[in-house]
């Protein structure tokens, strides 16, 4: 058994302080550089050349300037994070502030677990497919290897999560991915890739990808270890596919670029580009003031970051089971699934 920690509280509360308290944003995602060790096809990020990053004490203004906007979860991705050999440093004081996690695609992650997982409430693992599938879509021969590697090195340190991207080309293996999940004892998250214009065209579409979100709806109702909730398969397949939009509330997530810029109004209709300064503006007075009402019914990504927090409610019992009960219990019960033997 371990103790919940304080910090997963305080986002909780964070979270509920807040109220009917106007606009503001309650997740946070950062992007700690665009490099990378890896060349997704349907990623934009690893193509672009890095501006100065944020020093260690840049980033901690940053977080403050996030904090003093009542966010409760911050997220750290790429490029990839594990490049930064400041990491533990920036990973140490975000966990003193928010719900910390990191998205990562596995290859280092064997050699520097013991370095961030003091730091980390959640750790996800992109893995896009079985085997050869993954590194083909990921550019580099042995990735699904390191990927794999990096997990069973990292659970039980820390909570551990597959990400898991879906498109055109790998959608027969998604209930595959759910497998993998199950037998190496963590969860699993599906997104569903978003045509960026500088990066591959593999958005899914059409029949296939109905079915297969379906099947994943199917496999969540049957106790898979997949995070999103019903409701986020559910709203999926009726706005795309039977004409009922869900409404999207994008000032619930923020997302703050490589220099410390604020991305508006959301990840993928600016394609991460930046503009003001975090820690120069008011962000709550910039979130009631942003005209916000053109992009309530865009429903064009899938992005469970906006999604899953525009869909949830305090009336929903299953809702709140999932996204509040099941991780505290998540916390308090820190036991190691072991590892299924293979089939």
């Amino acid at each position: 058994m371990a103790l919940l920690r304080p910090v997963f509280l305080r986002s909780i509360w964070r979270s509920v302080q807040r109220g009917g308290g106007g606009k503001a944003p309650i997740i946070a995602g950062h992007k700690l550089l665009y490099r990378c060790n890896l060349e997704c096809a349907m990623c934009p990020f690893w193509r672009r050349e890095d501006e100065n990053l944020l020093t260690v004490e840049e980033e901690i203004r940053m977080m403050d300037s996030l904090v003093r906007a009542g966010v409760s979860f911050l997220g750290f991705e790429g490029g990839e994070p594990l490049l930064r050999r400041d990491l533990p440093e920036i990973l140490a004081e975000s966990h003193r502030r928010f719900h910390t996690s990191v998205v990562t695609n596995g290859w280092l992650l064997r050699n520097r677990i013991d370095d961030i997982a003091p730091y980390l409430d959640l750790l996800f693992v992109s893995l896009d497919g079985i085997g050869e599938l993954h590194d083909r879509l990921r550019g580099i021969p042995r990735s699904f290897e390191k990927a794999v590697e990096g997990i069973r090195a990292a659970r039980g340190r820390v909570p551990v999560a597959i990400s898991s991207t879906i498109t055109s080309e790998n959608m027969d293996d998604a209930e595959k991915i759910v497998t993998l999940a199950q037998r190496l004892g963590v969860r699993v998250t599906f997104q569903v890739a978003y045509n960026y214009s500088t990066a591959g065209s593999l958005a899914p579409a059409g029949q296939h990808l109905k079915q297969t979100l379906e099947r994943l709806l199917v496999l969540k109702e049957q106790g898979a270890p997949i995070i999103e909730s019903r409701e986020y398969f559910a709203s999926v397949i009726n706005s795309w596919f039977r004409g009922v939009p869900w409404r999207c509330k994008p000032w619930l997530t923020m997302n703050v670029d490589p220099q410390g810029r604020i991305v508006l109004p959301c990840y993928t209709l600016r394609e991460y580009g930046g503009s003001e300064y975090v820690w120069d503006v008011d962000i709550r007075q910039l979130w009631n003031t942003f005209n916000w009402a053109p992009y309530e019914g865009c429903n064009k990504c899938a992005l469970a970051c906006y999604l899953e927090p525009s869909l949830f409610t305090w009336t929903n019992p299953t809702m709140i089971r999932e996204r509040i009960i099941d991780p505290i219990v998540a916390y308090i019960d820190s036991s190691v699934t072991p590892e299924l033997p293979a089939t």
